[in-house]
């Protein structure tokens, strides 16, 4: 109860504060208070202007480090307010005010048990960047190599629990109160939300991210991680090789300095596509500030506090669907939605090829280089609706990371298209992990797995056996005679044998179906 009176008075401040941005609209369209929203609505003296999705932004900024991490999330949800609104918050500035060296400093310490002056030859107190959660600081270690440090802020594990422990609360309202709007899982959004943030106030997850990601391009000179140094690295410090290149969305500059724009971008692509189909582990925040270009035209990544994965399921699924959107095969792209269970089997493929059709015309239609297949998604997505397709949390990072990605495209290469750049990658990806040759590989490698699994199998059967046998179940002895053929005079088989025979049978069926 008390939990509740404190919520509803947090939700009134934060509708305050919509309000007077003129940027209520998404607590109205979610249904949430009515009451709350329409009386804040008549106090609010409005001040915002912009579009709506400008308006809303300018609120989240105001509301602090969680709601613009929220909003920044809430822009891979075109389905939720449109692309338009989507596309604004992505531009959401993550940039606060920073903490003192002082209290950086501290943080080291408690962390590291050891000062500055034992780790680092030189630090600078004045911050390069201060985000919502973190701030990056150069440095130089006592062995003489430069560095970014990045130390998270001060109190900030407990001010996001708090907010988290509101959006839950909101979600589970919006539940309750619009049926309508389950589909969309606001609650999985907010605990998806919430794990990719506690994820990114833990920096030795941010570390293990750098070098998962740079193992995956071992040996590839296209695509570089800088280095992460675990002695200086820790929950709440993160120390980073230091790297140099030019930001890739500095056009000129790179002009300048020798490269060209178009294999830059073809370079770019085909990292992204690495990433995302070859390895299923991409990064999820490839904005201008986070990609560089390097003195051999190499594409520099930093900042790892969001990935994002996909199974082999998912990518097979993208993989088509891209390829077959590519090729305007609008019946192939929804039978791939039916194959992958995300539309309900009672709909009709027909439609749902007509609405995929009626998506991607206006689309592929345009120039090249104006194609969007992040918009393509996002659209997509918004017209689910019909169909009863659930929103796949695991998709939305993939389409924001596209959306942002294509932007930088259209800057480094204003003429060329990253997608048809990275069309024979596509193609050649689908021919050799979607062909017989992949499916049967996948069936051995799953019966493999069956067998592996083959032992605890067993071993389960026989404690549920065991318990059974404990709770006094009784078997008639001549049942037990017949069952294992001594009345025709053959040995007794053990039970084990029966387990095994069973253990076999449940196994079969689980690759079967």
């Amino acid at each position: 109860m008390i939990s509740s009176a404190r919520n509803i008075f947090r939700l009134f401040r934060i509708a305050r504060t919509l309000a007077r941005h003129d940027a209520l609209f998404p607590l109205e369209e979610a249904g949430v208070a009515p009451g709350l929203v329409t009386v804040v609505k008549l106090m609010a003296l409005k001040k915002g202007s912009g579009r709506p999705g400008q308006r809303l932004a300018q609120a989240l900024q105001e509301l602090g480090p969680s709601f613009i991490k929220l909003g920044q999330a809430l822009s891979t949800r075109s389905d939720l307010f449109g692309d338009d609104v989507a596309a604004d918050l992505s531009e959401l500035q993550d940039n606060l005010p920073p903490f003192s060296g002082a209290e950086a400093r501290a943080t080291i310490l408690a962390e590291l048990d050891a000062d500055v002056p034992e780790l680092f030859s030189s630090f600078d107190d004045t911050p390069i960047a201060a985000a919502s959660i973190a701030q990056v600081h150069m440095a130089v270690t006592i062995e003489g190599q430069n560095v970014a440090v990045k130390v998270l802020r001060p109190g900030i594990e407990k001010a996001f629990e708090r907010d988290l422990q509101l959006f839950r609360w909101i979600a589970r309202l919006v539940e309750q109160t619009r049926p309508d709007l389950r589909r969309l899982r606001p609650l999985e959004v907010i605990r998806t939300f919430e794990e990719t943030v506690r994820m990114e106030m833990d920096l030795r997850m941010e570390a293990a991210a750098a070098e998962e990601l740079a193992e995956n391009f071992a040996g590839d000179t296209t695509f570089r991680v800088p280095g992460v140094d675990w002695r200086r690295t820790a929950r709440r410090v993160l120390c980073l090789e230091r790297v140099k290149g030019i930001p890739i969305d500095e056009r000129q500059r790179l002009i300048e300095a020798g490269f060209d724009p178009d294999e830059i971008l073809k370079t770019a692509a085909a990292a992204l596509f690495k990433q995302v189909f070859r390895d299923g582990y991409f990064h999820g925040d490839q904005h201008p500030g986070n990609l560089f270009v390097g003195a051999a035209g190499e594409i520099i990544a930093v900042d790892f506090g969001i990935m994002g994965r996909l199974d082999k399921p998912s990518r097979r699924y993208m993989g088509e669907m891209l390829m077959s959107f590519l090729n305007r095969d609008y019946r192939r792209v929804a039978e791939i939605h039916f194959e992958a269970g995300y539309v309900p089997a009672e709909k009709s493929v027909e439609a749902f090829a007509q609405a995929c059709r009626s998506i991607a015309e206006p689309i592929l239609d345009k120039p090249q280089n104006e194609i969007s297949i992040a918009r393509l998604l996002s659209q997509l997505f918004q017209v689910t609706e019909t169909f009863e397709m659930e929103t796949q949390p695991q998709l939305l990072l993939l389409q924001k990371t596209m959306l942002v990605a294509e932007g930088v495209g259209r800057i480094l290469s204003p003429e060329a298209n990253m997608w048809f750049l990275a069309q024979p990658m596509i193609e050649d990806w689908t021919e050799k992990y979607m062909g017989v040759d992949a499916r049967l590989a996948e069936v051995v490698d799953e019966v493999a797995s069956g067998l592996r699994r083959l032992p605890r199998v067993i071993s389960d059967i026989e404690k549920s056996a065991s318990a059974i046998a404990h709770r006094g179940l009784k078997i008639d002895s001549g049942q037990m005679r017949h069952m294992s053929g001594r009345q025709q005079g053959a040995p007794m088989l053990s039970s084990r044998f029966y387990l095994v025979v069973i253990a076999i049978l449940v196994l079969t069926l689980l690759l079967i179906y």
